[in-house]
């Protein structure tokens, strides 16, 4: 189980989420990329389709690569079950890589509680669902809260809800739109959840580009979430704000020198500094 509380480094979080559109060996591709790319955990979707989807929306037409199908049969159709489960529980572990799920309903806390998972995410339709998010918390397994679409009481009440079982989970700042629009992400909203709720705080970018999730670690997120693909071009609603593998790569690179670029607030003259000091002052006390 991941211990928020005491990370020493991010913790890189690569959503495949539905990206895998129902097709097992594209998820393993991208449980490929999160280990080679050295990221931590690689994370899906779990949902019960007959209970999270809208009654009103469960007869509408959609154009799939499958053909046109109602948009119930489509998340069916795109639903991973206990086969597709266990050979990823088994994969990720030869690895060695994490792997979890976001849990949409109860059905899905129950199916997952049967894999040994280093954490449960609350996605942000969910966090106003009490009684869902107590029976996460009540789990004993590390939360990660997301905030998206929420106002502040409503976060508030899901924090609350999940610090009643367990100290051990993250407060995700997250901007719900796929892709998020660059003015709309706050991110100085991730202090300003540190110092309102005490707690570790994570940021989970829906945008295009990848400087705001550098900036986000920058004012202190530990954990770090994007969707990822193999390809902007593949089918689905997320791929076009996800980052291909080339960028899980540049984005790593660039978060890991983040601690070493920041340094100290320790005002000192660095060993770099002391012959130009000397050439131009002419000591060097």
């Amino acid at each position: 189980m991941v211990d928020f509380k005491n990370l020493k480094n991010p913790y890189f979080i690569g959503e495949i989420g539905i990206n895998h559109n129902g097709d097992l060996q594209i998820a393993k591709k991208l449980i490929d990329a999160v280990f080679a790319c050295n990221w931590d955990c690689a994370k899906f979707q779990k949902r019960n389709p007959d209970v999270c989807v809208p009654e009103h929306q469960k007869n509408n037409m959609r154009s799939t690569p499958w053909g046109e199908m109602t948009y119930i049969d489509y998340k069916h159709r795109i639903e991973f079950q206990k086969r597709e489960y266990d050979y990823i529980n088994k994969y990720c572990k030869e690895k060695p890589v994490d792997w979890t799920a976001s849990v949409w309903d109860f059905d899905s806390l129950e199916f997952l509680m049967k894999y040994d998972l280093p954490f449960l995410k609350l996605p942000s339709a969910v966090i106003t669902h009490r009684e869902l998010v107590e029976e996460c918390a009540k789990s004993g397994i590390p939360i990660c809260i997301s905030s998206g679409m929420s106002s502040l009481r409503e976060v508030d009440e899901a924090v609350e809800s999940v610090s009643k079982f367990t100290d051990n989970f993250v407060l995700m700042h997250t901007n719900s739109s796929y892709p998020a629009p660059m003015e709309e992400l706050n991110l100085s909203l991730i202090p300003f959840y540190k110092e309102r709720y005490d707690c570790v705080v994570g940021y989970s970018g829906h945008e295009k580009l990848l400087e705001p999730t550098v900036t986000a670690v920058i004012l202190g997120a530990k954990v770090i979430e994007r969707h990822i693909t193999l390809s902007h071009d593949l089918w689905g609603t997320d791929q076009s704000s996800s980052v291909e593998v080339v960028g899980m790569d540049i984005l790593y690179k660039r978060i890991r020198d983040i601690k070493s670029v920041l340094g100290t607030p320790e005002k000192k003259i660095t060993k770099s500094e002391f012959p130009i000091r000397k050439k131009l002052r002419g000591n060097v006390e």
